[in-house]
This record gives C-alpha cells, structure tokens and sequence, in this order.
C-alpha cells in the first residue's frame, strides 16, 4: 500500500516524533528506571529532556579542552538522571553489580562498559559529560555502562551507570534513564524486539535515477523483518537545495522512496505492504548518523 498523501503525512509524521516526548511513563520497566541499590542513598533528582543529549559509547578523552570519544552521540532524549551515596557497609562495585543484574534480567544489551583508567579522567565525567562535582574522584576507581533496550511499543530507552569512589573515601553512583526519541538509531544497537523494528539508514543520490548505499546485510535483515506481511514505512528525507522550494523537497523525496519500493519489490516484498512517508526537510534530526538525502526503513509486524 503506497500512501499518496504530502503534507498530512508530514504532519503525521512530526506529530509521532513529538509523541514520543508525550506519552506517560508507565510503571514498568523499561518505561521506569531499574530498582536503586538498596544500601544506596537519593542524594539529587535531574530533570533531562535535550534534542542533543551527549551519551558516549567509548572511552573519553579530552584535547584542548574538547570532549573526544572515540564513539558518542548526542540524542534527543527525555529521562532523569539520578545521584546515590552508596553506603558506608557497602561499595560500589556491589552498585554496579546490582544494575548490570536488573539490566541483564530486563533484556538490555550493554553498548559498552569500562573500569578504572581505561574509562579516561573523572574530572570529565564528572564536570563536563555528567556536570555532578561529587562525582569527580579517582581516575583508577571508576566505573562505567550503557545499555539499551526496547520497550513493546517500540520505544527505546537508554541506562546510563557511572560509581565513582572520592578522595575522602565515600562512593557514588550516577543512574540516567533516557527515554530516546522515535527511530533515532543508537550506535552499535538495532531494534529488534517489540513491534517496530529499525530504522535502517538507506543514504540515496540522484534525481532522475536514483543510487541507494546500503549493504547486502542491511537488505537481508529488512527481508527478514518484513516477512509474514509486515508494513515497511518508508521515511524519505531529503536536504533543501539553493531555491528550492518545499513543495520541490518533498517531490524529491518522494521519488526516490517510490525509486526504493520498486527495489524492494524485486527482492520479494510486496508493493501492498509498502507505506511511503515523504518527510523531506519538514523533520530535522540532531543525529550526525541521520542527515542528508536518506531513506529511513521502519518494519511494524502487526
């Protein structure tokens, strides 16, 4: 089924992208954070809600005065970021397996993790990624993980865990949990559980013709996804080019997903599952990984 509506699409579209900044947290995980440490103490409550949150997937270094990592992202994301003095009876290493426990028992995939002075300096962490003074302490007692899941309305979530011990000995950990705004791809995680699967990126070029990059792995998992008659939506997005009007952008973009499901169909997915959405440039993403003249390939399994 190939939609052939502009704008009410668009609208659509946006409105689904601001839903997801919108909706309820429900009470369960992974709507709601994992259960604190027990012998753990609520120091402070931050409110996060960012288009560009920086969430790092890599150790963190700093070069005249930049923050630098390897792998890092910044997302929109809307979530609470928590700090706990973690009891003189107990230490964080305990915290930390506390939560890679709840995490692993919720279905969460842990991006990355690191310890000590292979997570880089405190200080940074600490003042300019994490912007919490207590949690400035020991290069060498340190830790770190993020770990992603998926919820089954397809939302994706993010766990952030620092624990840090000070110079005067006491401990902290530092919790986020962030709800990650609809399709945005999180580095080295791809959704696939619940009922939304993706986004694949397909960057495209051309006008008349159409080139689309994307690997012979990224099209034998959308095949994949989209068996048993799941709708493949087909988000088109475009940059707005010198004079160009709009109503111009969206024809573009448009064209060239109308260009992919023809593809698509050669490959054995069926034209009446196929859902166009021509975004154009209506929904700027903040995601470096998401800009320019793209497809964005979303499976929903009914």
């Amino acid at each position: 089924m190939i939609d052939r509506g502009n704008s009410s699409m668009v609208g659509a579209l946006a409105g689904l992208v601001w839903l997801c900044f919108t909706i309820p947290a429900m009470a369960a995980w992974p709507e709601d954070a994992p259960a604190p440490f027990p012998q753990s103490t609520l120091e402070s409550t931050v409110e996060i809600q960012s288009a560009g949150h920086l969430v790092l997937f890599s150790p963190v270094r700093e070069i005249r005065d930049e923050i630098r990592s390897e792998t890092m992202a910044r997302l929109p994301v809307q979530g609470q970021g928590q700090l706990f003095e973690i009891s003189r009876d107990a230490n964080r290493q305990a915290a930390r397996a506390h939560y890679y426990q709840k995490l692993s028992a919720g279905g969460a995939k842990i991006l990355f993790e690191c310890a000590g002075i292979a997570c880089g300096r405190s200080n940074v962490w600490a003042n300019q990624i994490f912007q919490q003074s207590r949690l400035l302490g020991r290069d060498a007692t340190q830790d770190y993980l993020v770990a992603a899941t998926t919820a089954e309305d397809g939302q994706q979530w993010l766990t952030l865990v620092y624990t840090v011990t000070r110079g005067n000995l006491r401990e902290y950990v530092w919790v986020e949990h962030l709800n990650v705004g609809f399709g945005t791809a999180i580095p080295g995680y791809t959704i696939g559980t619940g009922p939304i699967k993706g986004p694949l990126v397909v960057p495209w070029s051309g006008g008349v013709t159409f080139r689309f990059e994307w690997s012979a792995d990224d099209r034998r998992t959308l095949n994949d996804w989209a068996a048993d008659g799941a709708e493949v939506v087909l988000a088109s997005f475009t940059d707005l080019e010198q004079d160009e009007s709009l109503e111009g952008a969206l024809t573009r973009s448009r064209a060239a997903a109308e260009s992919l499901a023809a593809l698509l169909g050669k490959s054995g997915i069926s034209q009446s599952q196929i859902r166009i959405v021509p975004v154009g440039p209506a929904v700027p993403m903040n995601d470096p990984t998401r800009q320019g003249n793209r497809v964005e390939v979303l499976v929903i399994k009914r």
